[in-house]
């Protein structure tokens, strides 16, 4: 029994490889969270864009929840483990669990896994990376993310602008995720730490109403809550940062 988590990458069917499409072609069941069952999410969507078989199954989490280690995420992540447990149970031997982004990198997935190893023994779980929201931004603004040396500070917003802040004293590159409720005070941090020039913005990325422009432009309305931010490091001449 193998359970495997599938990044779809940022929302672009164009973005999803080769090996995440032969795992979603060959699995007994995909599964993809939703907010409700009624409601498909931006997994699903970039699923059915490549797979032709009807396996497909919806799994409600609490993918709206902001408030931390509640009662409704918990139980969203026992109640889709039980959902797992019951198609190995059902005698399928490989089930795969799309995620939008990369499984291994503030994903859902993570807690499903641990759930499941939880309820069925011997369970093999297992990964294919998927292109994230970062590296499709840089793309899709021609922002380079890192240069020799320098390190990377990645970090969702969602525990304060304080720590964004901090990292923006450094000269490094730093990305922010999750900051949709809080732009106003992403900005006002931007503008003090004198580097909202550089900074790029993106929001919905891969679909018709995607949004890519300089954070400058930003104001104080919230963004979605899949927002991300690019505020690249200070290298100077060609080749100083290595």
């Amino acid at each position: 029994m193998r359970l495997v988590g599938v990044g779809m990458g940022p929302g672009d069917p164009e973005l999803v490889t080769v090996r995440a499409v032969r795992v979603l072609e060959t699995a007994d069941v995909v599964l993809v969270p939703v907010m409700a069952l009624d409601e498909p999410g931006r997994a699903e969507a970039t699923v059915r864009a490549h797979v032709t078989h009807d396996r497909v199954r919806r799994v409600v989490f609490a993918l709206n929840d902001r408030g931390g280690l509640t009662a409704r995420r918990t139980a969203s992540w026992d109640a889709a483990g039980r959902e797992v447990a019951a198609c190995f149970a059902g005698g399928a031997a490989t089930v795969a669990f799309a995620t939008i982004g990369d499984p291994n990198l503030y994903s859902t997935f993570s807690y499903l896994a641990q759930t499941v190893t939880g309820l069925v023994p011997g369970v093999e779980i297992a990964t294919v990376p998927g292109i994230t929201a970062m590296q499709d931004l840089a793309a899709r603004s021609g922002t380079v993310l890192a240069e020799g040396s320098e390190p990377l500070t990645l970090m969702p917003v969602t525990g304060g602008v304080e720590r964004f802040a901090e990292a923006l004293a450094s000269d490094h590159t730093v990305v922010a995720y999750k900051f949709g409720s809080v732009a106003a005070e992403v900005t006002a941090a931007l503008k003090a730490s004198g580097r909202i020039d550089e900074a790029v913005y993106g929001s919905r990325l891969g679909l018709p109403d995607e949004d890519v422009r300089p954070a400058r432009e930003l104001g104080g309305e919230p963004a979605p809550y899949l927002s991300t931010l690019i505020v690249p490091g200070r290298r100077g001449s060609r080749g100083a940062r290595l």
